[in-house]
């Protein structure tokens, strides 16, 4: 008899954005002449940069004759770019990161997710809350919690966020051994100073802890004083993992590609209290577990350190910016409270009642679609989530349905 693992039974109902899609499915087949406006998810919706069209082309071309043909590629990525990765986004910023600690892989979500997979199931794991929900999920299938009860599951230690800390949650008094934080914040758009996060930086010294830092957003921090890496605090290569996504920077959500930070000082430990290489752990998960993302797309991501990529990423980046400086702008100006839209794509809006019962009113009276609080967990319930990612012209079309029907 073929047994499952029951953990995926603890597992609450649904996936949240499952969730969504049923109730804008039933809306739509209830008002099929209405348009929506999706502000929901974080879709990208403008076209790839040129620059990596461009590359892509010619790594098609490449793959059309016998001796410019690419077949399996190296697991962890191609050098050409590692070395890109290591060099722009980290050495240019004064962290000490080399291409052989960067692994490309298909996206940031499907890495914060894996990288569980090397630690013991019997550790105790910190997630903050509201939070993005793969987090929490696949350590509920590893095993490592208890039942849900009230909205959150037994055995994981819950960092609260809320109006009072501006959703920046501290570390613990007790002792945890992994610890998940993700700035700029996914869902609040909070973001955290280098002060803040050195405070997490020290605690996982302190206490043998590792940190995996989700910094998919970090493009659209433009503060100059914020840290767009982790590694800009010292001591941060013990202690910390770093995820990244060329999804949102650079409209890669359909053509799938990210990379992961795994420093060769990162150390785990026995039972017995012995060290283990973190990189070395990861890359023998990596190279058994995934084949590379393809040639073509390797290249288009190479692309955007090009001169003509950064420039183009900088309008792209600009411009979801400015469609989030417009959402808060109007939803401030109808009286609500938010957080986010400067230095992160979302806007995260006090709306003064039950997060799906703001999500249904917005869905039901403007036809437009936004993300309800209480999805991303406890802490978010009376909040949703707005996204930048779509036109300009549809967002302004959007806050002008919602300021009508509120």
């Amino acid at each position: 008899m073929i047994k499952i693992n029951e953990n995926f039974l603890k597992l609450q109902a649904s996936y949240l954005f499952s969730d969504i899609a049923k109730r804008v499915n039933s809306h739509q087949q209830a008002h099929p002449d209405e348009t929506l406006i999706k502000l929901g998810i974080g879709d990208v919706t403008r076209a790839l940069p040129a620059a990596c069209i461009d590359a892509l082309h010619k790594a098609i071309d490449e793959m059309a004759t016998d001796s410019s043909f690419h077949g399996y590629g190296p697991e962890q990525g191609y050098d050409f770019l590692r070395e890109a990765i290591a060099t722009e986004d980290f050495q240019a910023r004064g962290c000490a990161i080399e291409s052989g600690e960067i692994f490309v892989s298909d996206g940031a979500k499907c890495d914060s997710g894996n990288f569980q997979e090397i630690f013991s199931t019997n550790i105790t794991v910190a997630i903050p809350d509201p939070v993005y929900p793969v987090y929490v999920d696949t350590n509920v299938m590893a095993g490592r919690t208890g039942g849900a009860e009230d909205g959150r599951y037994q055995g994981l230690v819950y960092l609260d966020g809320n109006k009072e800390n501006g959703f920046i949650p501290e570390p613990p008094e007790q002792s945890v051994d992994l610890i998940y934080l993700c700035f700029p914040n996914n869902p609040t758009g909070a973001m955290a100073t280098k002060a803040q996060l050195k405070q997490w930086v020290d605690y996982a010294l302190d206490n043998k802890a590792l940190i995996l830092y989700d910094a998919a957003y970090e493009a659209f921090v433009q503060d100059p004083d914020l840290p767009r890496s982790i590694y800009e605090v010292e001591g941060a290569r013990k202690v910390a993992i770093e995820f990244r996504s060329f999804s949102k920077t650079a409209g890669f959500t359909g053509t799938r590609c990210a990379y992961t930070v795994v420093p060769k000082d990162c150390m785990a430990y026995t039972a017995s209290g012995e060290e283990v290489s973190v990189h070395d752990l990861w890359n023998r998960r990596h190279t058994t577990k995934f084949n590379s993302v393809s040639y073509p797309v390797q290249r288009a991501a190479e692309a955007t350190y090009s001169p003509e990529g950064k420039a183009q990423i900088r309008e792209l980046i600009t411009y979801y910016l400015n469609n989030a400086r417009y959402i808060r702008e109007q939803m401030e100006q109808l009286g609500y409270e938010c957080i986010g839209g400067r230095n992160s794509p979302y806007i995260w809006i006090d709306g003064k009642s039950d997060s799906w019962e703001f999500f249904d009113l917005l869905l039901n009276k403007a036809a437009v679609v936004c993300t309800p609080g209480a999805g991303f967990g406890k802490c978010g319930e009376g909040y949703i989530r707005i996204s930048a990612f779509n036109s300009f012209e549809k967002v302004e079309e959007a806050m002008s349905r919602i300021s009508r029907s509120l």
